[in-house]
């Protein structure tokens, strides 16, 4: 139930942000700004202090920061609540058995390296 609330609380103020960001006017929209004018110089633009809008998107991004902190504490509630769910052990695999060799099937040996038959053209053994 709570979890819910959070979550409908953080979809809302994340389109919140979202919408008063894209409504406000940026420091150097102003055409002065563009040309050089003195307002743009200073720290906080032409201002001076912070607008209504600008204070009210820092409160509800502080919120929306929030809401992601406690979205995160309710997962991992659920993730601990589900480790002990899961699948049950793997059983133990055996081995196949050793048959007994079968006459019938000729042993292959292992094929000689050239190095090792002393065929390596252009090399003299050495006594």
């Amino acid at each position: 139930m709570v979890e819910t609330i959070v979550i409908v609380v953080h979809l809302l103020v994340a389109l919140a942000v979202v919408g008063l960001v894209l409504i406000q006017q940026g420091k150097g929209a102003d055409a002065g700004a563009s040309f050089g004018a003195g307002g743009s110089a200073t720290v906080f633009g032409g201002q001076g202090s912070a607008t209504f809008l600008s204070r009210f998107t820092g409160i509800l991004a502080a919120l929306f920061f929030l809401t992601s902190l406690g979205l995160a504490y309710f997962a991992k509630e659920k993730a601990e609540a589900l480790s002990g769910v899961g699948l049950p052990a793997p059983a133990a695999i055996q081995a196949p058995q050793q048959s007994a060799p079968n006459d019938d099937v000729p042993v292959l040996e292992k094929p000689q390296s050239p190095a090792e038959a002393g065929d390596v053209p252009g090399v003299q053994e050495q006594k």
